[in-house]
């Protein structure tokens, strides 16, 4: 005997059983002794069972409504010849079969209306399988990500098969921000518009690398066969581009105000509240060069604020092709950008200069770089960059000490055009890019350098879309797009007019619920 619908009798029949066996159970005096861990335990065993019979059996009863139509495809065949059908699908609760009627013609596909209906993959996982899995493996290795699925579903999905949704599950990544349209797009949120881009590097597969990165890695030779020597890498590098916006308030502050935070408030001492950035989108991509994700970047900055009411900021940490990029991208999008270096980087070079002329810990450094940090916010930055060499010359030190005090002040020379920190502070802007500082960590770090990672560019590029979409909140939102994609692209395409059929009357479905041989 081949496929069969249910009986319409007898639907549903089978979780009514279960459920009325488990509830005798939990009456019985043997569950009476049981913890309530114990309970738990059993309860989801044999409820997820209830509930995937309750699947199966509602599919069944779907299946009849179609069983009398004739379907025209999008090839213009019409499919007058009707078929039953059986596939399994591996939902959540647990493998479903569901038996379904198509239509079909000569040398045609047959196609099943239920399918689209249900928006069944051609997969065997459901997209309840799926989304989970998918929000498991942008957190946690895949084989983490399957071990977890199936200790809390009713699914068991391989880890080379994991991946692979990870993957189908992400590519929709692109189109989902090109055509959305945000809620906070309007005026409602804060006056600044901040960009920030920046570089993470990712352990990648030789074949994987950039070309000239690749060949490197190929002709590389270590000095000791056991150890790495001083200097010495074992692995090679990819970087990833790194970008984030969103909207902040225009919060005005001074130099000592600055100064101030960075000692933490005082006893009995209020901090000044700091704006919160509102709509925060972060993202990352390893398959796409820096400028074509900074063209992304403004390309959501521009969905943002169409009419460029806001003041567009760019925080950035003073790489050369990033600002180069971003002048570009201002010049291309018709924009007017100001761009920020991030004032921790201009500390970070302050302290290594500070550390030749005074001893690390000692309260003479910390003063020497609080003075120059502050005339810096007061954009004296060339004059903090002169006074260094200055100091280095008058002590006859030697290039090789002074080193790291003839870096900060090229440091500051060099990029002056972008401290002008004593216009940023007045007019709020930020001036430090603590948020694409987090993502860099958060997005990269925390996920794709778990030990013995190695990734190829379409496995890392999938788990970086999932992972910006958790962390931009979108995921949920995003995942109702993927699967009406899904929809169209695996079911819609193939019916006239894009439209599959629609059930039949109830009359007729009943009808059509007697068993088939």
């Amino acid at each position: 005997m081949g496929p069969q619908f249910g009986v319409a009798g007898k639907l549903f029949d089978g979780a009514r059983y279960a459920f009325e066996a488990l509830a005798a159970r939990l009456e019985g005096p043997e569950s009476r002794e049981l913890t309530h861990s114990a309970l738990e335990a059993l309860i989801e065993s044999e409820g997820r069972e209830i509930l995937r019979q309750l699947l199966e059996d509602h599919i069944a009863l779907r299946a009849g409504r179609f069983a009398t139509e004739s379907i025209t495809g999008s090839d213009g065949v019409l499919r007058s010849h009707r078929r039953l059908g059986a596939r399994h699908l591996t939902s959540i609760f647990g493998e479903v079969e569901i038996v379904r009627q198509g239509c079909h013609a000569p040398e045609q596909a047959t196609l099943f209306p239920l399918d689209a209906e249900l928006n069944l993959p051609p997969n065997s996982y459901s997209h309840g399988v799926e989304r989970r899995l998918a929000a498991l493996a942008g957190r946690m290795s895949f084989e983490a990500a399957a071990a977890e699925l199936a200790a809390t579903t009713g699914a068991k999905v391989p880890k080379r098969q994991a991946e692979e949704v990870a993957a189908r599950w992400a590519v929709d990544f692109d189109e989902y921000y090109a055509e959305r349209v945000r809620a906070d797009a309007g005026l409602a949120t804060g006056d600044l518009l901040v960009l920030t881009v920046d570089g993470k590097g990712l352990v990648m597969r030789k074949q994987d690398l950039r070309e000239a990165t690749r060949r490197a890695a190929e002709t590389r030779e270590h000095k000791l066969q056991r150890r790495l020597s001083k200097g010495e890498k074992r692995n090679a590098k990819r970087m990833a581009t790194v970008a984030a916006v969103y909207t902040l308030a225009m919060v005005p502050r001074s130099p000592d105000e600055v100064v101030g935070e960075l000692d933490g408030a005082r006893p009995g001492e209020a901090r000044k509240p700091r704006p919160r950035p509102e709509g925060k989108r972060v993202w990352a991509s390893i398959s796409k060069s820096m400028e074509q994700v900074i063209d992304e970047l403004f390309a959501e900055a521009s969905r943002r604020d169409p009419e460029r009411r806001k003041t567009w900021v760019a925080v950035v940490d003073g790489n050369a092709a990033q600002l180069r990029l971003l002048r570009q991208a201002a010049k291309r999008w018709g924009v007017t950008l100001t761009i920020v270096l991030d004032v921790i980087h201009v500390l970070e070079y302050l302290w290594k200069a500070a550390r030749v002329l005074h001893a690390e810990t000692s309260p003479e450094c910390e003063s020497w770089v609080d003075e120059r940090f502050l005339k810096v916010l007061q954009g004296k930055a060339s004059d903090v960059a002169a006074g260094m060499r200055r100091s280095a010359t008058r002590r006859g030190l030697d290039a090789a000490t002074r080193k790291p005090i003839d870096t900060c002040a090229g440091y500051l020379k060099k990029n002056r055009t972008w401290l002008r920190y004593d216009e940023y502070l007045p007019a709020g802007f930020p001036i430090a890019s603590g948020i694409i500082e987090g993502a860099c960590r958060h997005l990269v770090k925390d996920r794709m350098d778990i030990t013995g990672a190695r990734w190829s560019i379409d496995g890392a590029e999938a788990v970086l879309r999932l992972r910006s979409l958790i962390a931009s909140h979108d995921f949920h939102d995003y995942s109702t797009f993927h699967e009406a994609r899904e929809k169209a692209s695996n079911h819609d395409v193939h019916y006239a007019d894009l439209t599959p059929p629609r059930p039949v009357s109830a009359p007729r479905a009943a009808t059509a619920l007697r068993l088939v041989g």
